[in-house]
Order: structure tokens, then C-alpha cells, then sequence
């Protein structure tokens, strides 16, 4: 996966950044996002 990097005035840089698809791929599992946001609010 490769994504334009931008700069701090949201203009594109010209340059790409290429990200691991293992880790920035994958289908998020909405009960373990509830489960973890539930766990920090409690402390």
C-alpha cells in the first residue's frame, strides 16, 4: 500500500510512503475496539 505524503498545509509533497498491508490491511474487529475503549474509560 503505498500513500502521498502531505505536508502541515495539506499540499502533496511528491513523495509516497509505502505501508506493511499486514498491519494497515486489516479488518478492524468492532467488538475488541468496544471492549478496549470500555477498559480505558473504566480507569
Amino acid at each position: 500500500m503505498e500513500l502521498n505524503v502531505i505536508n502541515i498545509k495539506g499540499k502533496q509533497t511528491g513523495r509516497k510512503i509505502k505501508l506493511n498491508k499486514d498491519v494497515f490491511e486489516i479488518e478492524p474487529n468492532d467488538h475488541a475496539i468496544y471492549l478496549d475503549v470500555k477498559s480505558h474509560l473504566a480507569n
